[in-house]
């Protein structure tokens, strides 16, 4: 499974970016697919996740604010986030990842994720 990011980049507090991860070479048709993120000098956040068939969850820090959702393209899986009213807090290098589904809502805990992204930076001043 490849999973690629892009999308992130510089913005003023207040503004808006979409991020973007295109998942390839997965063969099972019921998933997970969730943001992450990492601040220098911090631990892994879950930020938000999706199933297959559109169910969602959201930590509570950026509930309102921002948004996931998936399409598909050409049979390619495409993950976004779109992240309005940005803090400085909300800096950080965002991840994308996926596993095969189980059980229950999208999880947000980065151990029960076996695909990861490569991330992309996002910077709020």
């Amino acid at each position: 499974v490849q999973l690629v990011e892009s999308g992130g980049g510089s913005v003023q507090a207040g503004g808006s970016l979409r991020l973007s991860c295109a998942a390839s070479g997965y063969t099972y048709s019921s998933y997970y697919m969730g943001w992450f993120r990492q601040a220098p000098g911090k631990g892994s956040e879950g930020v938000a996740a999706i199933d297959e068939v559109g169910a969602t969850t959201y930590a509570d820090s950026v509930k309102g604010r921002f948004t996931i959702s998936k399409g598909t393209t050409n049979t390619k899986q495409t993950l976004y986030l779109q992240m309005d009213s940005l803090k400085p807090e909300d800096a950080a290098t965002y991840y994308c990842a996926m596993r095969p589904l189980i059980s229950g809502a999208p999880p947000l805990t980065s151990a029960q994720y076996t695909f990861w992204g490569q991330g992309t930076q996002v910077t709020v001043s």
